[in-house]
């Protein structure tokens, strides 16, 4: 930038993205220093290398928020973990099959493994039938990512929210509950009830 560029003459840029053309360095920097910006290398490896006219300190500056507001907006995924067995009950059934639906309504992954012991690993289609019941039954939460694969005593499957699925969460995340309370704050109240007169009886 500046002073620090080392090379005799420069294809220079303006400020509006114009091309000025080749010029020498000093030209460059005294342009620069008219228009009260800086020179900075753009393009060190082009020959003669690219120089542009801009405000160095607004540009980091922006460049700075630029990421922060792609962070902040970055879905980082979570896998979550669901074990059954292949001979699981009903009631435990639905209870895992309700903690499955709630972490893909949390925009989550969940990765489901059914865990053979003893003579059941010579049975893995009940495990296989389990696994295809659940996805059956989330079918509108989430589809399978990864189909079911034997992996030593056990079974594994992955699941993934649907996309709709994970916009919801990431909107309930970000702040979708208070905006429900602010229409909450700006609905007119009800009336009060008028009193009922008495009978007399």
């Amino acid at each position: 930038m500046n002073d620090q560029i080392r090379a005799r003459e420069v294809r220079l840029v303006g400020p509006e993205g114009e091309q000025v053309g080749i010029v020498p360095l000093e030209r460059a920097l005294q342009l620069a220093a008219d228009v009260d910006l800086d020179l900075v290398e753009v393009a060190p490896m082009a020959r003669p290398p690219v120089c542009k006219l801009m405000d160095f300190g607004k540009f980091k500056y922006e460049s700075a928020l630029k990421a922060r507001e792609a962070r902040r907006n970055q879905q980082q995924t979570v896998i979550k973990e669901m074990k059954l067995r292949p001979k699981i009950d009903a009631h435990d059934y639905e209870t895992k099959k309700g903690h499955v639906m709630r972490f893909l309504k949390g925009g989550d992954k969940v990765k489901v493994t059914i865990m053979f012991r003893g003579r059941e690993q010579s049975r893995p289609e009940l495990g296989y039938r389990l696994l295809r019941r659940l996805e059956t039954e989330i079918s509108d939460l989430g589809y399978v990512e990864a189909a079911p694969k034997q992996d030593g005593r056990n079974m594994i499957m992955v699941i993934a929210p649907h996309r709709a699925t994970k916009a919801a969460a990431t909107a309930a995340k970000t702040g979708a509950p208070r905006e429900r309370e602010d229409e909450a704050e700006e609905a007119p109240s009800a009336a009060p009830a008028e009193p009922v007169a008495n009978s007399g009886e």
